[in-house]
């Protein structure tokens, strides 16, 4: 397969041109069809709280245009090992402690060797028995391994498309977009849940935009959680000087997500510190129905604690309790 084709799927697939049909509707049409699949399937007023870690920050060999973490770019993000079990650990409670039912590790690798991936599993593990929710995101996947991610405790595994096909080598060009197909080929194997979205923003059209949401929508299964990314601009990367996205296109963007994967938990991810009070309330009233919560989102800050939990008690939106953040849409 090459990159610019969508691959085979078992369900009526979603044309881009449908997609972006639904990006053309009025704002306020948008917005009610949106709501009115969110309440088909979940709580309009619960949101699932997650904390992503990076247990392994710097020195990636990949080229990711918008990646602050590739060794090729000047960003001042120092070559960091893997962090100790104790700081995991720690980072872990307090997490919990502040209400996150998810605990994401990410890691800044190619893809992990099985030197990498042993001390991973015992983190996997360790989280696990603290009584969350576990998520990994360490790259490509080679076989075998995400059947030990899986036995060691793992829920979640993220691998993000970042963009639409016809977009990707624009950003990226030391893997391919069938790489990364065939990562999630592997999650799916061992039965893990899929993480899996995308970044808009980059200084790709509507089209491609809708591009990326048919290509996530047409996965079978749909992933269980997708993280909508609005691209944070950081000095020393390719994409350093990107044209802002407009708030009200990355709004529409999280209401044609929700429209098109229906039953998947919906991400408002990085970005989302920039973001004003009012788009992020926005984004909820479009079908976002899961944030990043806490500490840092990787290299790039985040909200802390305390003024999340006061926008969410402006909004009336409590946390999704942790049983049902697997497994949350009531159909």
């Amino acid at each position: 397969m090459n990159d610019l084709t969508y691959p085979p799927i078992k369900q009526a697939a979603w044309r881009v041109a449908e997609v972006e049909a639904l990006f053309a509707l009025p704002f306020n049409d948008l917005i009610f069809r949106a709501q009115q699949v969110h309440r088909a399937f979940f709580d309009a007023n619960r949101i699932q709280l997650s904390t992503l870690l990076s247990i392994k920050t710097g020195g990636c060999s990949e080229d990711c245009g918008y990646c602050p973490q590739a060794a090729r770019y000047d960003t001042g993000v120092e070559n960091q090992g893997l962090l100790p079990m104790t700081e995991v650990l720690d980072a872990a409670r307090a997490a919990k402690a502040a209400g996150a039912t998810r605990f994401c590790m990410g890691a800044a690798w190619r893809g992990p060797k099985q030197r990498d991936l042993d001390p991973v599993l015992d983190m996997v593990r360790e989280v696990k028995a603290l009584g969350l929710e576990t998520c990994a995101t360490l790259g490509m996947l080679r076989d075998g391994q995400a059947e030990q991610l899986k036995a060691a405790g793992l829920d979640y595994y993220n691998h993000n498309l970042d963009t639409a096909p016809e977009f990707y080598g624009e950003v990226i060009t030391t893997r391919t977009y069938q790489d990364r197909l065939e990562t999630l080929d592997r999650v799916r194997g061992a039965d893990l849940h899929v993480c899996c979205g995308g970044i808009v923003g980059m200084g790709e059209s509507r089209t491609q935009r809708a591009g990326l949401i048919a290509q996530l929508g047409n996965l079978d299964p749909q992933p269980e959680s997708v993280p909508i990314n609005m691209l944070v601009r950081v000095e020393g990367t390719p994409l350093e000087e990107t044209e802002a996205l407009d708030p009200l296109e990355f709004v529409r963007t999280i209401a044609v997500a929700r429209i098109v994967l229906s039953k998947s938990n919906v991400r408002l991810s990085a970005g989302r510190g920039q973001m004003a009070e009012s788009v992020q309330a926005l984004c909820f009233l479009a079908g976002a129905n899961s944030i990043f919560y806490g500490e840092k989102l990787l290299v790039t800050g985040n909200p802390d604690v305390a003024r999340d939990r006061a926008l969410l008690d402006k909004l009336g939106i409590k946390a999704q309790e942790a049983e049902g953040s697997l497994g949350a849409c009531r159909t």
